[in-house]
């Protein structure tokens, strides 16, 4: 069971790659962030004539995600992160796909550090890892994954300067110990366990030819319960995704469970 992640960057005006990476790649399970379409104008046609079946939790021009499945229907198990400091932001959504819980994530940026997004980063992170043990608790496989807005580490495996990235949200120490917490509760971080070392990033802005330069980072992390790590067989980047025309700023990042 292939599942990868895939921050879109606007499914219409991506519609084209998204469909193509599809056809390519065939995912069984496609977990889409970023969306930046209201639930009334998202393209489901386009979807299913490409053999998905889709939920998604829309918002006009910001946030969104979205439950894609190759040759079903996902079964909605919720829309919205419970107890979510900001409802109004369409950030969560998850679902069950044959035995496997997934859900499409979509934390928030945090951008300026410090300030009120800040917080509100670190307080949906909090609701988040709540929310998380409660999935631990059931004991089935479950496959938390999308973009998390966190660099975890300083070290160039992770980012492609430090320095640089100094005074982002993204690799504030708020953040990166968020992320831990995540890990020691359990939590595997798929591509580190099939990739512990060397760079592995799955970001590259737009600006300053950080594509051609490589001055990427790693945001895009799909996290295991024990009983879908038990599974993991492999794990990547479709790096080459990131070079096409009119691509989005992610590659998809996948898995594999047996």
């Amino acid at each position: 069971m292939k599942i990868a992640t895939f921050n879109i960057n606007g499914i219409k005006a991506r519609l084209p790659r998204l469909i193509e990476w599809l056809d390519e790649t065939r995912p069984d399970v496609a977990l889409l962030q970023e969306i930046k379409t209201s639930d009334e104008t998202f393209p489901i046609a386009d979807i299913e004539a490409a053999g998905y079946g889709a939920i998604w939790h829309g918002q006009k021009g910001f946030n969104g995600v979205a439950i894609l499945a190759r040759g079903e229907q996902p079964v909605e198990r919720m829309k919205g992160l419970p107890n979510d400091p900001d409802p109004s932001h369409s950030r969560y959504i998850e679902a069950d796909v044959g035995d496997v819980i997934v859900a499409s994530i979509y934390l928030p940026n945090g951008n300026p550090v410090p300030g009120p997004k800040f917080d509100y980063k670190l307080a949906w992170f909090d609701q988040l890892l709540h929310h998380a043990r409660s999935l631990w608790e059931g004991e089935r496989p479950v496959v938390l994954a999308g973009d998390y807005n966190v660099i975890p580490t300083s070290s160039t495996d992770d980012v492609f300067s430090e320095r640089a990235m100094a005074n982002d949200a993204l690799t504030q120490p708020e953040s990166r110990a968020a992320f831990r917490r995540m890990c020691n509760a359990g939590w595997t971080d798929a591509i580190r366990a099939v990739h512990p070392t060397g760079p592995v990033y799955t970001f590259w802005d737009y600006q300053a030819g950080a594509w051609q330069r490589d001055a990427g980072f790693r945001i895009d992390h799909l996290m295991l319960s024990p009983a879908a790590a038990d599974r993991l067989r492999g794990a990547g980047v479709d790096k080459d995704a990131r070079a096409k025309e009119k691509a989005s700023d992610h590659a998809p990042t996948w898995i594999v469970l047996a």
